[in-house]
């Protein structure tokens, strides 16, 4: 695991763009919340290695690393959830008159997540041939379990999580270890949106999603199609950026997803060629145009499909 990193060193989203490298403060959040709390390299250190295990107990016994009895003393392979994921979601939305979000915003959000993570959507059939026999079915489904609404007059609520927190004039988590929260309100700094990733801490543990991006949002423009919460959610579900946020020797993790040095924006005509290699850019987990991103890759559908593995971090999901 010597290529396991969880602080990024570089950030790569930072160029000519301006705010849209602020698509996604995944990462940025991620860095604060190490600092904050010197336990959480341990956690995710033991997260990865559990996904890694998984990964590794998936390729036919007596290959390196593969199978049961494949030899090495290593630890016992977890045992996948093979089944439909069923994510309960509580959306907490911070209402400000000025960016309302309402009902058909929130299911439009709930009917792009099921299209996303179960390969139903449309666009999809425009994958490369390079990349057609990678696109994965997730077989996960997202169902509106509640809706939480509170008046707010602050327009511009950060990424230190205070909308989390009812303690700070947010909405505090319904029971996230076995909901997924989806707060809603104005961020602020072109920010869409961001996530935090298994292993923090519970009672901040969810999506934030900016208020003009939540479902089909005509307010949004470009990214008012609902990919903000697709790609945000693959970040909680364990998934990197797919650059690996570093240059073209920092990964994402994942075998079947090809090396780029940075993000890509806007719709990129295809190919696009960065580290001498085809870049995957309709990837859920690059920053395009909405409309333009439209697949999970099979490397991608293993690492969400660990955490839900025996032993695995959102275990409680799929668990009585």
């Amino acid at each position: 695991m010597s290529d396991f990193y969880v602080y990024t060193d570089i950030d790569a989203g930072k160029s000519a763009e301006g705010a849209k490298a602020d698509k996604c403060q995944s990462m940025t959040v991620l860095n604060r919340q190490l600092n904050e709390n010197p336990g959480l390299e341990n956690r995710m250190f033991a997260i990865e290695k559990h996904t890694r295990t998984f990964i590794a107990g998936k390729k036919p016994a007596g290959t390196p690393g593969g199978g049961p009895g494949s030899g090495g003393g290593e630890d016992p392979t977890p045992t996948p959830y093979t089944s439909t994921v069923t994510i309960p979601v509580v959306v907490n939305v911070l209402e400000d008159a000025a960016h309302p979000v309402t009902q058909v915003h929130i299911n439009s959000q709930i009917d792009i997540l099921n299209a996303d993570f179960n390969n139903n959507n449309p666009a999809t059939s425009g994958v490369p041939s390079e990349f057609s026999s990678l696109v994965a079915n997730a077989d996960i489904t997202f169902t509106l379990a509640a809706i939480n609404r509170k008046s707010s007059s602050k327009t511009s609520w950060g990424t230190n999580d205070a909308m989390k927190l009812a303690s700070q004039g947010g909405i505090d988590a319904t029971d996230p270890a076995n909901f997924l929260n989806i707060w809603v309100c104005e961020i602020g700094g072109g920010i869409l949106g961001y996530a935090q990733f298994p292993g923090g801490s519970l009672d901040t543990d969810g999506v934030v999603i900016g208020s003009d991006f939540l479902g089909e949002n005509t307010a949004g423009g470009v990214y008012g199609h609902g990919r903000t919460a697709t790609h945000e959610v693959g970040h909680w579900l364990n998934l990197r950026h797919i650059w690996g946020d570093g240059r073209c020797r920092q990964d994402d993790f994942v075998a079947d997803t090809p090396s780029s040095d940075a993000p890509n924006y806007g719709c990129p005509s295809y190919p696009t060629v960065n580290c001498k290699s085809n870049d995957m850019t309709m990837n859920y987990m690059d920053y395009v145009y909405d409309d333009c991103m439209y697949m999970f890759s099979n490397g991608q559908n293993d690492r969400m499909r660990a955490i839900f593995a025996s032993g695995g971090s959102r275990e409680s999901f799929v668990t009585p």
